[in-house]
């Protein structure tokens, strides 16, 4: 018999996107692979989180560089980064962070 969890509180989604971040963190420590890095387990158990956890991602965006952009576009289904911006890392996260003030995540 296979259990589903379902993550019922804010602090559970918490808990459980640090623990995933910080599992990611360790095992990609050495990667330079965007590519490998997004198809990481526990980068896709973070957009398998879905919307709640947007605001914690946006906030990692803020203390970080990290490399959240692609779970924000994929949980979001947005793309707020003008193509003059592309590659241009702190110009990205500048646009996340301003659509999610728009929109009510942070």
């Amino acid at each position: 018999m296979t259990a589903i969890n379902i993550l019922t509180s804010t602090n559970e989604v918490r808990s459980a996107f640090y623990a995933l971040v910080e599992q990611w963190h360790q095992e990609n420590r050495y990667t330079s692979s965007t590519h490998q890095m997004v198809l990481h387990s526990a980068y896709q158990q973070i957009i398998g989180l879905g919307e709640p956890v947007v605001p914690l991602l946006l906030e990692e965006l803020e203390k970080k560089t990290g490399r959240w952009f692609w779970a924000l576009k994929a949980i979001t289904r947005q793309y707020p980064v003008p193509p003059e911006h592309q590659g241009r890392t702190k110009l990205m996260i500048q646009a996340w962070l301003d659509w999610g003030e728009q929109h009510g995540y942070r």
